[in-house]
């Protein structure tokens, strides 16, 4: 897991972010929240029998800034000999987002309770996830953009068809470097607003 870290937030590629956020109907604070989680893992763990580590709790919360534009939070551990997250990004606080994946472990250990490990691993199988590669590359830096240059979708469009000229395996390119150039397109329309 040496490629997940605690700041700024690493989000699973397997994860879809959520657009729109709901209201919650949490009142617990940023600390609880943290607690929860590490509690609700410690027992989860007792209930199956099976290690917990390696938890990093990713986030974009930081000293100074604890409602950050964006509040997703991935929770990465590795349970049972596989890396597990548990990402969630449905509301708008980060303290709300930590106690719906406190929730979701607690649903974790009552599934431990009813049905058994055999219930929870298949569950578990929706939460495994793998983080972005070590050598991928950022969307801008495939589309030819700057680091912080933030394009119009037109701008976009035409970067798109002009790398893709070089990249599609009809052009010479490869299969490979249009999967990147097809996603890097796809996370900057998700990051610039379709």
């Amino acid at each position: 897991m040496s490629e997940v870290q605690a700041f700024p937030l690493t989000w699973p590629d397997t994860m879809p972010r959520t657009e729109r956020k709901a209201d919650s109907r949490f009142r617990t604070g940023l600390a609880p929240a943290l607690k929860n989680v590490r509690t609700s893992l410690i027992h989860f763990a007792g209930d199956t029998g099976k290690r917990v580590e390696g938890v990093v709790i990713s986030s974009n919360v930081t000293l100074g800034v604890d409602r950050p534009a964006d509040a997703g939070v991935a929770v990465w551990f590795t349970w049972d000999g596989s890396q597990v997250c548990i990402a969630v990004d449905r509301y708008a606080k980060v303290e709300d987002n930590l106690q719906a994946i406190h929730h979701i472990i607690e649903a974790r250990r009552t599934e431990m309770r009813h049905g058994g490990l055999h219930i929870v691993r298949a569950t578990f199988r929706g939460f495994m996830a793998l983080p972005a590669p070590a050598g991928k590359r950022a969307w801008r830096e495939v589309l030819g953009y700057a680091p912080q240059q933030t394009p119009s979708k037109t701008s976009l469009e035409a970067a798109f068809r002009n790398a893709a000229k070089r990249t599609h395996p009809d052009a010479g390119g490869s299969a490979e470097a249009m999967a990147e150039l097809n996603a890097a397109k796809e996370q900057a329309l998700k990051e610039i607003g379709s």
